[in-house]
């Protein structure tokens, strides 16, 4: 049982068009011709968009929401700065206290050094 036709194990024969010496196109090739028309496709699909009333509502709904987004955005960011300037004024002024606390201490201090050995602590005798 022989067969014939397609599939009997011999690889198809490219097919030319008629007349020509380019071989015909397949399906599935797209050249110039095909570009073309989906470009046509495109631009049909474009014109319609833009000529469709709900399109342009939907674009004038995404500007509103991009400006109050952008507006939100800002208005975070300088909350957050505003935030952060009393913060670190904060900082500062509690540096500032413990600068002038640690200052007195340490005058406090010479006069402690020059008063000699403490009194309660004069009965222990420092090991060497």
């Amino acid at each position: 049982m022989s067969r014939s036709g397609q599939g009997t194990g011999t690889p198809p024969l490219a097919s030319t068009a008629a007349g020509s010496s380019r071989p015909a196109a397949q399906p599935g090739d797209s050249g110039f011709d095909g570009r073309a028309a989906l470009g046509l496709v495109g631009l049909g699909v474009v014109g319609h968009v833009l000529r469709s009333r709900s399109f342009y509502e939907k674009v004038a709904v995404a500007a509103i929401v991009v400006g109050a987004l952008k507006r939100i955005g800002q208005d975070n960011g300088a909350s957050a700065m505003a935030s952060l300037r009393a913060w670190n004024q904060r900082e500062m002024q509690r540096l500032e206290r413990k600068a002038q606390r640690q200052g007195r201490a340490v005058k406090g201090s010479g006069r402690m050094a020059r008063s000699g050995r403490p009194r309660g602590l004069a009965d222990v005798v420092p090991k060497n």
